[in-house]
């Protein structure tokens, strides 16, 4: 136990070492950081909303949307599978009171348009109940009905897909930091330390952001427009200039999912801002197909079903791009892009709750925090040294170190620190010495057994590192049941209880071991004063 090579001491003392240099930036501004050159690492820990101050936003996903969603993109891949098979017919595909219907014409071919609908439908779970319901009536009428399993399956997903569509458009603005989490069944949380002006974010996390671009229907009657009807087969939507509404052929030909990139750009000839779209391969070759086969004919850019512009095809657009001119500012463009690029929103998210904390606020909270740990360190450090003497002035440095490896981990995990957190590193420093308390009394104890003094200490350090993993290990899996199941402050906390366990144990039983092994083996003490 207390034999220690060389390798192992110089092992340790350069990993401490590194661990003191990572922890460094999190002391410097970050102004100054910046200013240090490239390839020094700048691991530094984040501070969150508490501390930092910025933004909380809760949003409100409609749900209700989600099952009429879903009712249309059965009914387009309803009418897509019939028609691979000529010699099915069926009739208009309506929906009505939450279901879908239609009729198969010859009723010999019921059983064959059924084995058509099976593949549309997929289990939910591991119950076995599909997400559909396929139900004949009248001998030849099919009725699909979305069941509650698959409606809250749809849900869920949903819900799960906004969260990261959220998320990315967040970190697209080069916020520092952001948190994103779900709170119960149709909630998202955000939290955006550093931003005090919500207004961007709530008008940036209210796009939809659903692209499509549509062909214009040109027989549209005007009259039947103003009332908001449209022609078999087309929707009437409204235009985001002002104009007056416009019919659009309802099947898109271009869907958002085909959108590789989207940029702010600026047209060459007016300067007026814009938006650039880059299509995939599919898409791109679709949009080729469309444009040339429809030109002379004008096509509308619909965003969030409002048309944006409908530009004329004036000859085939070949190479996947294309450009969106609706009286944007650089602002708004730039946002439109984000919103197109990070993808669009399964579900509408509405602000229902919104708060600014002020950076003064995290200011204090930071100083009362510092008290606290300061407080917390002297008192710990005067009682150590005390009562154990040097082995008190040892588990000091211990502490000293335990500390500053909390902050380099965290700085190399880009955590974000919290009031929680703070609290975390208090605690930790009162048990970060558990450890060398249990070890000390254990070592006096085999003294007052008679023991020679180096087998005092080797006991001493065997037997209650036992006794020092086992607690630990019983604080962590408390700590990985916070991470997991915890949100928000919670977490924050069990990151440094986490990170503290481990390094606490390290510098207790290892560091402050070879401390003692170096120092007996240097003095050769006949007594020591613990």
């Amino acid at each position: 136990m207390l034999d220690f090579p060389r390798w192992k001491v110089l092992t340790i003392s350069a990993f401490l070492a590194v661990m003191v240099l990572l922890a460094v930036p999190s002391f410097v501004p970050k102004n100054v950081r910046e200013t240090w050159p490239s390839w020094i690492p700048k691991p530094a820990i984040n501070l969150g909303l508490d501390l930092a101050g910025g933004s909380y936003l809760l949003l409100e996903a409609e749900t209700k949307d989600v099952a009429q969603s879903r009712l249309e993109q059965m009914r387009e891949q309803v009418r897509s599978e019939m028609r691979r098979d000529p010699r099915i017919e069926i009739g208009d595909i309506s929906v009505q009171g939450g279901k879908l219907s239609f009729m198969v014409r010859d009723s010999s071919k019921v059983d064959a348009a059924r084995e058509k609908l099976l593949p549309l439908t997929s289990g939910v779970g591991t119950t076995g109940q599909r997400d559909w319901d396929i139900a004949v009536i009248d001998s030849s009428r099919f009725v699909l009905t979305p069941t509650t399993a698959g409606v809250n399956q749809a849900i869920e997903t949903a819900m799960n897909d906004a969260r990261e569509v959220v998320d990315r458009r967040i970190n697209a603005l080069g916020t520092l930091e952001p948190t994103v989490v779900r709170e119960g069944g149709n909630r998202i949380v955000v939290q955006v330390p550093g931003l005090q002006d919500p207004t961007a974010l709530k008008n940036l996390l209210g796009k939809t952001a659903k692209l499509a671009f549509h062909l214009v229907d040109t027989t549209a009657n005007p009259a039947d427009l103003a009332r908001g009807v449209a022609p078999a087969g087309s929707i009437v939507l409204p235009y985001a200039e002002g104009g007056g509404p416009i019919a659009v052929q309802r099947t898109a030909m271009i869907t958002g999912d085909m959108l590789v990139d989207a940029s702010q750009s600026f047209d060459p000839q007016s300067g007026a801002p814009g938006v650039t779209l880059q299509l995939d391969g599919a898409g791109s070759r679709r949009f080729a197909k469309v444009t040339q086969e429809n030109s002379g004919k004008p096509f509308a850019i619909v965003v969030d079903n409002v048309v944006i512009s409908a530009p004329r095809i004036n000859e085939p657009i070949l190479g996947g791009s294309a450009v969106i001119n609706g009286g944007f500012t650089v602002e708004s463009a730039n946002q439109l892009a984000i919103s197109l690029r990070s993808g669009k929103l399964p579900v509408d998210l509405k602000v229902v709750q919104e708060s600014t904390v002020s950076p003064e606020l995290g200011a204090d909270s930071i100083r009362a925090g510092i008290t606290a740990s300061i407080i917390a360190i002297v008192a710990v450090i005067a009682f150590m040294v005390l009562t154990y003497g040097r082995f008190g002035i040892y588990a000091t440095f211990a502490v000293t170190l335990n500390v500053l490896m909390i902050l380099a981990v965290m700085g190399m995990l880009n955590a974000t620190l919290t009031l929680p957190g703070i609290a975390g590193f208090v605690l930790t420093i009162g048990t970060a010495v558990d450890a060398n308390v249990l070890i000390n009394e254990r070592i006096r104890e085999e003294r007052r057994r008679g023991r020679s003094i180096m087998q005092s200490v080797e006991l001493g350090y065997k037997e209650a590192s036992r006794t020092i993993f086992e607690a630990n290990v019983t604080h962590a899996i408390a700590g990985v049941i916070m991470l997991i199941l915890g949100s928000g402050p919670v977490r924050g906390f069990a990151v440094v209880l986490l990170i503290g366990i481990a390094s606490s144990v390290f510098t207790a039983v290892v560091f402050t071991r070879m401390l003692v092994t170096l120092w007996l083996r240097r003095n050769r003490p006949t007594e020591i004063n613990i």
